[in-house]
């Protein structure tokens, strides 16, 4: 259903608020670049900051900007089963493709309770989810076994796996079966993902630098290995770089290096890109040819 580059759009705020129209402008420059898809109010979107008014007015804006050119497959993930069902339900009316719902953070509920959750928002709403699971940030770790439970529930289409465990690929693939929807949730592991059967990335880094990361998907699509290494190297810095602090500090900080009209402020407990960080995403963005080629 869904491949390729898609960004985990960051959110611009200036003073403070929701910058709508540098968002339209940044929505249109990752189409033009090549995203596939785009994915607003995920976690690099700062999601827990947005109350809920924001919250779909980013959802809302963003497809107001894509104007259906790629599907937006809004964030909606909560450990409040009913606040993801109102999410969904918000995105599913605005005209979104799908839902990006993130394992239930804090809770740590037991691998029978992210069932039920999952079970409970497919049974409220028709969007299609694609089942986030970045046991990292939320201690839940939706297993392998759970994982193709879940697959079997209609609207459940897709994976992020940000395990890390690029094993699990192969168990998806042999429970799920292969046209279960798999991208990887990390880019310096998505080259791998790719090889072992994954068909795209939702990205940090292509908030960055979408045509190049849009050029490797198609080159993992086409089967063109050495081509996609080549990418690949020439991207990892970068791939690292965006997390030498706290993201999406450094994402945004290059995003400002990039265009003069994105703001790069962030949202408490967030903070900007350190000194240090900043040296390391500048030397990053050399690295992939941005810096130079002068991107605007």
């Amino acid at each position: 259903m869904f491949s390729g580059s898609i960004p985990a759009l960051v959110t611009p705020f200036r003073d403070g608020a929701f910058d709508a129209s540098a968002f339209a402008r940044f929505v249109k420059w990752q189409i033009d670049e090549g995203s596939s898809a785009l994915v607003p109010c995920g976690t690099t979107g700062e999601s827990p900051t947005l109350g809920f008014g924001e919250h779909y007015q980013v959802i809302d804006a963003c497809l107001e900007a894509a104007e259906g050119r790629v599907p937006v497959i809004a964030g909606c993930g909560s450990n409040d089963t009913a606040t993801a069902i109102r999410h969904m339900r918000h995105a599913e009316a605005a005209g979104a493709a799908a839902a990006l719902i993130v394992a239930p953070y804090y809770n740590r509920p037991t691998q029978e309770g992210i069932i039920a959750h999952y079970q409970a928002l497919a049974d409220a709403s028709d969007l299609p989810i694609v089942v986030y699971n970045v046991p990292g940030r939320t201690v839940t770790d939706i297993q392998p076994e759970t994982l193709v439970r879940l697959a079997d529930i209609p609207s459940i289409v897709a994976i992020k796996d940000a395990s890390g465990d690029l094993g699990r690929v192969t168990q998806h693939r042999l429970g799920a079966g292969t046209d279960f929807c798999q991208l990887s949730g990390n880019d310096d592991l998505w080259l791998a993902h790719a090889v072992l059967g994954g068909v795209g990335c939702i990205s940090v880094t292509a908030n960055v630098a979408p045509r190049l990361c849009a050029d490797f998907a198609a080159a993992c699509a086409a089967d063109d290995w050495d081509h996609a290494q080549a990418m690949h190297e020439r991207l990892f810095s970068l791939h690292r770089a965006m997390f030498s602090d706290a993201s999406p500090g450094p994402a945004k900080y290059a995003l400002t290096r990039i265009h003069d009209w994105f703001p790069g402020d962030v949202r408490s407990p967030i903070l900007p890109a350190s000194a240090k960080a900043r040296e390391v995403v500048d030397t990053a963005l050399a690295a992939a040819g941005l810096a130079a080629a002068g991107v605007k």
